[in-house]
């Protein structure tokens, strides 16, 4: 090692600081200074989910039943609670537990605000009050209406609070929701959001939006910056998928997901500021006070339900957003460790909700080998820590206390003293604003900053009018703050000081000052917002926030302006997105076309993106097109865009008609790009003039290409002509192989020539992208008895991704010898032990009464209840011996074990299957044994399976790839997707049986499993 590296190693170590602390199950690793003690046992609450605490201390905790029975059933049965918890001896552990309220769906969130409860229990949420203090809450109130439930209940998770008086709550389902905006057009699409209103119900708008499965909680800068955890929020490789996001007013998150296309876009996608990998964040918060240390105060701790432990996150200023320093604050050796809550406790401690074992709804991890464990709440304290006295300041004169005396406590050391002292300045109105006014011009801090919170929730020009004092003050955060809050409350009088900070040398402040002059919506701010994009430099935050600015005002005219030559690019760029994206888009087409032969890239890229959101303009493309293809041939990256425009048209029947003719133009290169981008489309059905043109190039060229645009005969006699490629020996195996798995099921009849290509394709020598092709067409093939036999014979030689997908060809009556041969094949094969039980019981049932013995022999090998099992994981784990990561990635990369057809590790492998490039950092050893030998006991989000039965009778299982109004995408094997229309589809439901075969453990190893479990343990993402 060389000596820089030891130092920067040391360096490191030293910084972590880390201890271990035994505890209970667990051993917990804490930064140095610190401890940690259960403050609410199972007893109290035996699976806490969420937890807020009132202006008196007592903590409110979301409970579970344990119930994960459908979402549909607990809708019904309401098993949940909420249960308030209370340290009667003032020792800071809780020793009395109340049943607050039950009868609650799955409660998610919980906020204490002006004496009630909020609780996030999809699809609604409930005010619970406690009007007599007895400890039970005797109003409810549905302050949210239920809008959706989906399976996975991530319909919405919250609420949360906010320095801004507002009430936030997140959407995650890809489920339709219509929130109405009083002047406005109702928001209306399938996106994730996070979502907020006044106290009162009002003003529902959104916040950020994407195509993220979940965002979770939110949590605030003192400035007022929304920062979200959110699970799938980037599925770009390399291990990311969960993480923490800056939400700017309007800006549109990946993943990368069709809903996104429903929603307003500035560009590009926003990038997260941290990834988990497969962390499953939960609960987050932002440190306010000082009892864990000044080196804390500011910071975000993340609640990683799948990793067992709590982040910690310090956000630095970079651009007009923030990057991150992270480290691990809590973590557990224990798998049952589950956080989902973290809160600040008001002396300046910390509380961690763990809510134990329980939870396997739509879960990632183990389903299968899990005890029911029960939760608890950690308490974290710095050791050494003065204690804080009255730390609530429930020994303080509430009552007899006026405006004046109020506004100094914003300033209190005690962030509960603080907040509630606001709370109270917010009650008392316009009485406020003067001692209000002396706060905020005389202090820097918190104080301020709290001020100026306060003034944003009092009504009347007179808090506005101190508020817009703050804009000449010389404080950067103080003005950011002031800014945001005359953005929300739309102020036009702030327009002028709010234009002249669009030049600010602060590139924050200028996003700020932009995002404020969107809300208010005065086009007087259009030339000073364009001037403002082309001085930005690239900062892609500050970029969104112009575009949705210049969206939200809506002035045509006057961003047209921005569109001409003699406008820098990156102003140029921004009025075109902001035009195109308008409610009434007055765009010229022809400056957007005019663009697409740029010599800058970025507004090349950019021309590109709008047109293809603009499918009435398909004259002007296809005149574009041709003519780019008459001058020379293209540069690779400028013919795919040019594809990708073309695709994205096709919905349009002006964009079908421009597809027909390019399909029959007379340049080949022409012809060939329209058809990769036929292939892309996702269209109900085929439009009839496209037909005599694909079939021409199916039997003129046969092309790649050609074959896959055919995947739109489906349903059609035309069909056939992917049948007759298949015939012809003369054509490359690969293609005749494609050409049939574009086919629909019952439209392949195996004649001779045909079966000869796919039972020759099942030899182990063929790739096995080939072979699980050919096993995955015979299985939607019409066979006859002779090939059905012929079949059985090769059992012995298949692998099990191609044995288990043969097997649904004898789901039928078999003769005795038929039978008898099915039954001795299978029992021979090595891959026998991945045959799903389920399956061959079905087929089993069917076969000869004096068969049954022989079956039911063959069934107990595989058959084994939860309970055997888990007996038979705890076997095998018994009996691995050391592993090696070298071995174990050769076991993993090897032709037997097939594992990099379905799965990534890192940018090589298939993608099937999930990326299991950081699958170390979320499963432990056990999970990764139970995962191989039985796949089927838990699904990985977005990889469950399945099962689709068309109208025309027959059945097929894969994951969905991608699915709108009209289509449905399924991949039912490495590189084999169908799509099938909505009207062809009978029914659609999740499948019990995992697409990858089970019974690893008998064709690998104990040693294999070993080395390839270990290998699996030790990827992990790399540290930043």
């Amino acid at each position: 090692m060389s000596p820089r590296i030891a130092l920067a190693a040391a360096l490191f170590a030293a910084s972590t600081h880390a201890v271990e602390i035994p505890l209970g199950a667990h051993r917990f690793t804490l930064p140095d200074g610190f401890s940690i003690e259960v403050v609410a046992s199972s007893e109290l609450v035996p699976r806490p989910i969420a937890a807020a605490f009132d202006e008196r201390g007592r903590l409110y905790v979301t409970d579970s039943s344990g119930s994960n029975a459908k979402t549909d059933q607990q809708l019904i049965d309401r098993p949940h609670r909420v249960v308030r918890l209370e340290d009667t001896d003032g020792d800071g552990r809780f020793d009395r537990s109340t049943v607050f309220a039950d009868k609650l769906m799955l409660p998610q969130g919980a906020m204490w605000r002006d004496g009630s409860l909020y609780v996030g229990a999809p699809p609604s949420i409930w005010k619970l009050t406690d009007t007599d203090d007895d400890g039970v809450a005797d109003q409810r109130e549905e302050w949210v209406a239920g809008k959706t439930l989906t399976g996975c209940a991530n319909d919405l998770h919250g609420p949360y609070s906010a320095p801004d008086g507002w009430i936030y709550w997140t959407k995650g389902a890809f489920a339709e929701q219509t929130h109405e905006r009083p002047g406005r057009p109702p928001l209306r699409d399938r996106a994730s959001h996070i979502f907020r209103c006044r106290p009162d119900g009002s003003g529902v708008e959104s916040v950020m939006s994407g195509g993220m499965d979940n965002p979770v909680d939110v949590a605030f800068t003192r400035e007022g910056e929304p920062i979200f955890t959110s699970t799938f929020l980037d599925l770009s490789g390399d291990g990311k998928r969960d993480g923490l996001g800056h939400a700017v007013y309007g800006g549109v998150f990946p993943k990368v997901n069709e809903v996104v296309e429903s929603v307003t876009r500035t560009g590009e996608l926003l990038p997260a500021m941290t990834h988990f990998g497969a962390g499953a964040p939960c609960g987050l918060t932002r440190i306010e006070g000082r009892g864990l240390g000044e080196d804390l105060r500011d910071n975000f701790l993340a609640c990683l339900f799948n990793l067992h432990k709590v982040t910690r996150h310090q956000l630095e200023p970079t651009g007009s957003t923030f990057r991150t320093r992270d480290r691990d604050f809590l973590v557990s050796d224990n798998a049952d460790f589950h956080p989902t809550d973290v809160i600040e406790d008001a002396d300046g401690s910390l509380l961690v909700v763990d809510t134990g074992g329980w939870y396997k709804l739509c879960c990632p991890t183990s389903q299968l080998a899990k005890p029911d464990v029960l939760g608890a709440i950690y308490r974290i304290r710095r050791t050494g820590a003065p204690p804080l006295a009255d730390p609530r300041g429930l020994l303080l004169d509430w009552v007899n206390v006026d405006a004046a005396a109020l506004a100094t406590r914003l300033g209190d050391a005690r962030p509960a003293v603080a907040e509630r002292a606001a709370a109270r300045l917010v009650q008392g109105g316009a009485d406020a604003i003067a001692p209000l006014q002396r706060v905020v011009n005389g202090n820097a801090g918190d104080a301020a900053h709290r001020g100026l919170w306060v003034l944003a929730q009092i009504p009347g020009d007179r808090a506005l009018e101190v508020t817009r004092t703050v804009l000449d003050q010389q404080t950067p955060a103080l003005r950011q703050t002031a800014a945001k809050i005359l953005g929300l409350r739309r102020d036009r009088l702030a327009v002028a000081p709010l234009i002249a900070l669009l030049k600010d040398s602060s590139v924050t402040l200028r996003r700020i000052a932009a995002e404020a002059l969107g809300r208010i919506g005065d086009s007087a701010a259009v030339p000073a917002l364009l001037a403002a994009a082309g001085a930005e430099g690239g900062d892609r935050f500050l970029e969104h926030a112009i575009i949705y600015a210049l969206i939200e005002i809506g002035d045509a005219a006057s961003t047209n302006s921005g569109t001409s030559g003699d406008r820098p690019p990156a102003t140029r760029r921004a009025a075109l997105i902001a035009l195109s994206e308008m409610d009434q888009p007055s765009l010229d087409p022809r400056a957007v076309f005019a663009l697409l032969t740029s010599d800058d890239a970025t507004l090349k890229s950019s021309a590109a993106w709008i047109a293809a959101r603009h499918p009435e303009w398909s004259t002007e493309v296809g005149t574009f097109f041709r003519e780019r293809f008459a001058n020379a041939t293209l540069p690779a990256p400028e013919r795919t865009e040019l594809e990708a425009l073309l695709a994205a048209m096709l919905r349009d029947s002006n964009g079908q008609t421009l597809a027909t003719a390019l399909l029959r133009d007379l340049a080949a290169e022409v012809r060939t790009s329209a058809l990769r981008a036929v292939a892309r489309a996702e269209l109900k059905t085929t439009p009839a003039d496209w037909i005599e043109p694909l079939v021409r190039q199916l039997t003129t060229g046969a092309t790649p290409e050609a074959v896959a645009a055919a995947s739109h005969l489906v349903g059609r006699k035309e069909a056939a002509d992917l049948v007759a490629i298949a015939r012809d020996s003369a054509q490359p195996a690969a293609r005749r192989l494609l050409a049939l798995t574009s086919l629909p099921p019952g439209s392949i009849t195996a004649d001779a020539a045909i079966f000869a290509l796919l039972i020759a394709a099942l030899d182990p020598q063929h790739p096995a992208s080939d072979r699980i092709a050919a096993a995955t067409t015979l299985a939607r093939a019409k066979l006859d008895d002779p090939q059905r036999a012929a079949l059985v014979a090769r059992f012995p030689m298949l692998g099990a991704l191609e044995l288990t997908r043969l097997l649904p060809l004898f789901d039928r009556a078999l003769p005795a010898p038929a039978g008898r041969s099915f039954l001795a094949a299978l029992a021979a094969a090595p891959a026998f032990a991945s045959c799903p039980p389920q399956t061959l019981r079905a087929i089993f049932t069917k076969l000869p009464v004096e068969l049954q013995p022989a079956a039911d022999a063959l069934l107990a090998r595989l058959s084994l209840d939860a309970a055997q099992q888990r007996a038979k994981l705890d076997t095998i784990a018994a009996e691995l011996p050391p592993g090696d990561i070298r071995r174990g990635q050769l076991v993993f990369n090897s032709a037997r074990a097939t594992c990099t057809i379905c799965h990534a590790m890192g940018y090589l492998g298939g993608k099937f299957g999930p990326d299991l490039t950081a699958i170390g950092e979320v499963r432990n050893e056990r999970d990764l044994l139970e995962a191989i030998i039985f796949p089927s006991a838990s699904f990985v989000r977005s990889y469950e399976p399945m099962r689709v039965r068309l109208k025309a009778g027959a059945e097929l299982a894969g994951l969905v790839r991608s699915e709108s109004d009209e289509a449905i995408t399924l991949a039912l094997a490495p590189a084999v997707e169908q799509r099938f229309p909505r009207s062809e589809i009978a029914e659609l439901q999740p499948a019990a049986t995992s697409l990858m075969p089970q019974g690893f453990d008998q064709l690998l190893t104990r040693q294999e499993l070993a080395d390839v479990i270990t290998f699996l343990k030790a990827t992990t993402r790399k540290p930043r």
